[in-house]
């Protein structure tokens, strides 16, 4: 234990070496040599040439010169740019307005924090993302978490909200892969006059006739009142955009701290998204692709494994659970020692029990890659 005496550099050693003795502790490392089955790069645009060159080419384009945003949106960094994509991904999310962010966090952050007021209610499913619980934790509304999925107790729950009530929830969930029951929630949240929040970060460019998310795909779009959609994941370049009416982007711009005092986003970033969203519609093969390599991920793995050990998900997330940090960290290396990115996800990240291989299924994953990698795990 540190005495009262001990300087800031001691504090900070004593915190990092408790977490390095109970196995948590995080470091920066690189696979770039590794088989991809860890990113978030689904529809593998991050890596495609194609996209690549079109932003290049929308670069030597645009006839703004400028390499940064060079302020917030309501001082120097609001453009004509800004204003045609955002409009372009409201048409594209077939909902009235967009506004863009920074990245997803800060578009949930934003949203959770800012629109909530003291007095209303805040219900949360208990497995939101960390951006998400964090901007909640910001908000001075009463919030409250209900059961994963759970709608009897999140029914439970809106009978006793007061003032004004949202419903937060992710379509697709990061940590287990599986969907929200979207048409129940918006049932429920219909009946008792609440407003659906949906996190749409692991859908985007995955669900939907052109990738606009499991919302649209589902035909709910004018049912949820606010969407967030982030492109650093199966879109493969930066930034996020809150969709939905255009009073929701107009208080936004007022009100949400994350998007009113930060430095915009620059031209690069947002000729970036509009290319990635272009590129979505006219590349569909790969929506495809990856839907296909999830059938035949799913397909081996349960041959070869009880489906007991699998979280139920038909996303591209999959998840192995292996209870505790050690033997999950352990079944982890040996797969990265193989040649395969493969990361275990560990408690209190997750339930103690639950530990897990998180496998992220890509487009560009090979038929022999999924085989041998679930070979390995299964040895």
């Amino acid at each position: 234990m540190l005495s009262f005496s001990a300087t800031i550099h001691d504090q900070l050693r004593y915190r990092l070496a408790s977490r390095q003795q109970a196995g948590l502790l995080r470091q920066l490392r690189t696979a770039d040599e590794l088989i991809d089955f860890c990113s978030n790069d689904y529809l593998g645009f991050a890596r495609s040439t194609s996209l690549k060159d079109a932003i290049r080419q929308a670069d030597l384009e645009h006839v703004n010169n400028r390499t940064g945003a060079t302020g917030s949106r309501l001082l120097a960094g609001h453009t004509a740019l800004a204003e045609a994509v955002e409009s372009e991904l409201a048409g594209f999310y077939q909902t009235e307005a967009s506004l863009i962010f920074n990245s997803g966090y800060d578009a949930n952050i934003g949203l959770l924090a800012n629109l909530p007021q003291r007095g209303d209610t805040l219900l949360t499913d208990e497995l939101i993302h960390a951006s998400m619980i964090d901007g909640a934790r910001l908000s001075y509304a009463t919030r409250h978490r209900f059961g994963h999925n759970d709608l009897n107790d999140l029914e439970h729950k809106l009978r006793q909200a007061t003032g004004q009530v949202f419903v937060a929830v992710e379509s697709v969930y990061s940590m287990d892969g599986d969907q929200a029951p979207l048409r129940d929630l918006t049932d429920l949240c219909d009946h008792y006059g609440a407003a659906l929040l949906v996190d749409e970060a692991h859908a985007t460019g995955v669900y939907g006739p052109n990738g606009e998310g499991l919302v649209v795909a589902l035909g709910l779009q004018d049912r949820v009142f606010a969407r967030v959609h982030t492109f650093g994941k199966a879109l493969g370049v930066h930034g996020a955009a809150v969709v939905g009416p255009a009073v929701l982007r107009d208080y936004l711009v007022n009100f949400a701290r994350s998007f009113v005092y930060t430095t915009a986003l620059p031209p690069h970033s947002l000729l970036a998204i509009r290319c990635a969203h272009r590129h979505l519609q006219h590349e569909p093969h790969a929506q495809r692709e990856v839907h296909k390599r999830v059938r035949y991920f799913k397909q081996k793995a349960h041959e070869l494994l009880p489906d007991t050990l699998w979280t139920d998900s038909e996303s591209p997330i999959q998840c192995l659970i292996v209870p505790g940090n050690d033997a999950a960290r352990s079944v982890a290396a040996k797969a990265q020692q193989a040649g395969f990115d493969v990361r275990a996800i560990l408690s209190p990240t997750v339930p103690i029990g639950q530990e897990r291989l998180r496998v992220c299924i890509h487009a560009f994953n090979s038929e022999e890659e999924i085989n041998t990698l679930l070979l390995l795990i299964k040895s």
